[in-house]
């Protein structure tokens, strides 16, 4: 479906509720879609790989990239269509919502129920796509190889991303030297094995920690030797412990959007 702003505007701002489980059939947009986690955890899909949007976070699509997306918990989907997208976002990357940016979205949706309010709403899109082009990138993608040996191990660890098998390891698996999938992981996927394995886990670690379960239970489940270990990951990977991270997310709901 195409949205096209209205003359003078620069996006288009839409509020959607999902409950647990939903799933958006895949799609793509004629305009670029910045894609924001009010409440819940999406998973976004393409063909390129998967991206995991936990609240306060926010996916960057590019238009006309096929994708598809998976709710985890009642989900509040809060949406820009833009008809132009600043410079630099030219694939799609999981994006840190500013306290600002989060405002500026809430918004905007209120001002797309509010005609008249022109040189607001201007104001409002100006600020918007300013933030947005500052916003950090964040480490909530998971490229999938096209390399019939690292999808053998990619899968593998899908499945069970708890599995402690080393490169050598799955090499001897697969029939490939430690060295060549080391050098294929920096290829195709721009990354080595250990961070993609790293990324899956926490993209595991998300909803499980935002449904409830501990620290200690998740690490665990996971191969960490303790929380501590897993701790120290989701911190080198999200900039906080996952308490402090969590604490965070139980002020923000405390608002409702």
């Amino acid at each position: 479906m195409l949205f096209q702003p209205t003359p003078g505007a620069t996006f288009v701002a839409l509020a959607r509720d999902y409950p647990d489980g939903a799933h958006v059939p895949s799609h793509r947009h004629a305009t670029a879609q910045l894609l924001y986690a009010a409440r819940g955890l999406m998973r976004l899909v393409s063909a390129k790989g998967a991206w995991v949007i936990p609240p306060t976070r926010a996916v960057w699509i590019p238009p006309r990239v096929e994708h598809e997306i998976f709710m985890s918990g009642a989900v509040q989907m809060r949406t820009l269509y833009l008809a132009s997208a600043p410079a630099g976002l030219e694939t799609c990357c999981v994006l840190s919502v500013t306290p600002l940016l989060r405002e500026l979205i809430l918004r905007a949706i209120h001002l797309e129920q509010r005609p008249g309010e022109d040189a607001v709403s201007a104001l409002v899109q100006a600020l918007t796509l300013h933030e947005i082009a500052a916003l950090e990138r964040m480490p909530l993608h998971l490229p999938m190889p096209v390399d019939r040996r690292l999808q053998s191990i990619c899968r593998a660890l899908l499945e069970s991303p708890e599995h402690p098998y080393t490169l050598e390891d799955w090499g001897q698996r697969v029939g490939a030297s430690s060295r060549t999938l080391a050098r294929l992981f920096a290829q195709e996927l721009g990354m080595g094995f250990s961070e993609w394995r790293q990324q899956l886990r926490l993209t595991e670690a998300l909803p499980r920690l935002l449904a409830g379960d501990s620290v200690q239970r998740v690490a665990q489940d996971l191969g960490y030797g303790s929380a501590r270990a897993f701790s120290a990951m989701f911190h080198r990977l999200l900039g906080e412990n996952p308490r402090d991270y969590l604490a965070r997310l139980g002020r923000l709901a405390e608002v409702r959007p």
